[in-house]
């Protein structure tokens, strides 16, 4: 029986998602983000987290190159807020990458 497999470019991507939630003040500052679901200041989100703000900006850098959180300039400043498609893709890549493909085979979830 021949399996498909995952093709090299889905997998590649669904690594670097999983990367970029390999650090727990990551995951924290994702998880603030889907919650609050608007656009904060990294006052705002250092506040919250409790960590130095250079720490808080280089997790929001990660989290912003997977597109995990999109940047909103707000003058001289960024507001950050979570991806809502992250929200709906990220568990189904997890499914796949687990074995329990939930699109056709071939199809990428997002």
């Amino acid at each position: 029986m021949s399996e498909v497999l995952l093709d090299r470019e889905a997998a590649q991507r669904y690594a670097s998602w999983f990367r970029a939630l390999a650090d727990p003040t990551r995951v924290q500052i994702a998880e603030l983000l889907a919650r609050r679901r608007e656009p904060m200041s990294v006052g705002q989100i250092v506040a919250a987290v409790g960590t130095a703000q250079s720490t808080v900006s280089h997790h929001l850098k990660i989290l912003a190159e997977v597109r995990f959180v999109l940047v909103e300039p707000d003058g001289n400043a960024n507001l950050y807020r979570i991806n809502e498609n992250c929200l709906t893709c990220f568990p189904t890549a997890a499914d796949v990458v687990m074995g329990r493909p939930v699109a056709a085979p071939g199809e990428v979830p997002c």
